[in-house]
């Protein structure tokens, strides 16, 4: 039998076209030689960039995706596996002309030769464009910036939240414009990084917080302006999601008005700047004082039209006067207008604090934990009835039960058959007769039946004995 040779000095000892193994007895393996093709693979070859276009591509529950790259002339097997395929910012497709960076190796089991890839980018479309795309449609088919999804603003916001970056000009403008106009608005800040690695993380955890204090009316996520990449993480998946899920309006504020993110579609309004974002949360209150003072002015001009009539009627009847009257008039007026909206005003708040500590009061009752002390109490209170009520059928059965055993007991002693039991006898005319009572009802030779405890008997009477021997 032939003998074994090392694979790799195989490989150094035997030249090109000179003797082979079968010549000075050594056999290589199929094993060993796909063992020293790998080795001489991996080792000739450094990582490489190649382009091609992507067919047959398989994806596994394992998470590796197994693909075919080929050009007009040529086609080799590649496989990306899970953990490099977390790093491409893309979904691979069928079709897909991309450059992709792998080892060169060959599958030893099969002896396939095959690319490992390490990392991929689309030839011809940024990755982040088409990242973009993909993750848009996808969103778009789950409905997460269908329109009906929308809320309005509060009409009356107590208390606004920011999540923004802490030193952006973003946040400085959207401060500057609610102090402006609304004075004494509670703003709750929620920090994070608007950009790089992590930011997305951070911007959708600020989010969360924000929801779970539950103080906030209406929530700004903002940032100035940038670049696609600058802008990236209000693109990103967690952060889309985190503001469809939030139960609080959120208005998004995201770069400048021809900067458009998957954020923004998703909010319930975009504002085209920070700055105007802050005046759609503060519009509420300036409408409600615009629209007093436009009864004000309504007010004072109906107050001067009525004291232009007076005046043409009081023409020449003591005009100083009455004009002094009319202007004691105008200044009355003037006063209980100014009362009339101060009041409005007050009523207005007391109605929103009273409304407020309602809702306090009643989200308090509703959290989890007094529900569940709730519906714990009711239920022991089920229990202890459902304990009582048990308690009392049996008593009641119990008590139902002796009466029908004491009546059973006197229905039995007054039964004829225990009469009977005791050696009577009942007497009949034969064959279905009246029972006798008296003897001289029945004459000699009478057929008569006797019905005993067991059994009856047929008779025929021989001597009449009327009782009185």
């Amino acid at each position: 039998m032939p003998g074994r040779l090392d694979p790799r000095a195989a490989a150094r000892a035997t030249p090109a076209g000179g003797p082979g193994p079968r010549d000075d007895g050594a056999v290589l393996t199929v094993s060993e030689l796909n063992a020293l093709a790998q080795e001489i693979l991996e080792g000739s070859f450094p990582a490489v960039w190649v382009e091609g276009e992507i067919s047959n591509l398989r994806r596994y529950p394992s998470g590796h995706t197994y693909f075919t790259l080929k050009d007009d002339a040529a086609q080799i097997a590649a496989v990306l596996f899970r953990g490099s395929a977390l790093s491409v910012p893309f979904r691979p497709e069928d079709g897909l002309k991309v450059l992709a960076r792998g080892r060169v190796s060959l599958y030893a089991p099969r002896g396939t030769y095959q690319l490992i890839v390490e990392t991929m980018q689309p030839a011809g479309l940024g990755a982040l464009q088409l990242a973009l795309e993909q993750l848009k449609a996808r969103l778009l088919a789950e409905g997460l910036f269908d329109a009906a999804r929308k809320r309005p603003l509060p009409l009356l916001p107590r208390r606004v939240g920011v999540v923004a970056s802490l030193s952006s000009a973003a946040l400085r403008d959207i401060l500057r414009v609610l102090k402006r106009r609304v004075a004494g608005l509670s703003i709750l800040i929620a920090p994070a990084r608007v950009q790089g690695e992590g930011a997305a993380a951070e911007i959708a955890q600020a989010i969360g917080d924000l929801n779970r204090d539950g103080t906030v009316d209406v929530l700004i996520v903002g940032r100035g302006g940038g670049s696609l990449e600058d802008l990236w993480a209000f693109n990103e998946e967690i952060v889309v999601r985190a503001v469809a899920a939030s139960a609080i309006p959120v208005i998004s504020a995201i770069g400048h008005e021809v900067d458009v993110t998957l954020t923004d579609l998703a909010a319930d309004l975009r504002a085209p700047t920070p700055s105007a974002a802050a005046e759609m949360v503060a519009r509420s209150r300036r409408e409600l004082g615009e629209r007093l003072a436009g009864l004000r002015v309504r007010l004072q001009a109906a107050a001067s039209l009525r004291v232009a009539r007076l005046r043409g009627a009081l023409t020449g009847i003591g005009a100083e006067r009455a004009l002094e009257l009319v202007r004691g008039r105008i200044r009355t007026a003037i006063l209980r207008s100014d009362e009339l909206a101060w009041r409005l005003r007050s009523h207005l708040e007391r109605r929103v604090s009273r409304s407020a500590h309602r809702l306090e009061l009643l989200a308090e009752r509703m959290t989890p934990k007094r529900l569940l002390e709730t519906l714990h109490a009711r239920r022991v209170a089920t229990d202890s009835l459902g304990r009582l009520l048990a308690a009392a059928i049996n008593a009641r059965l119990e008590a139902w039960r002796g009466a029908v055993g004491s009546g059973g007991a006197r229905l039995q002693a007054l039964s004829p058959l225990a009469v009977l039991a005791r050696g009577y006898a009942i007497c009949r005319l034969a064959p279905d007769g009246p029972i006798l009572k008296d003897a001289t009802t029945v004459a000699a030779g009478a057929a008569v039946r006797v019905r005993l405890h067991r059994g009856s008997l047929g008779c025929s009477v021989t001597e009449v004995d009327d009782g009185d021997r």
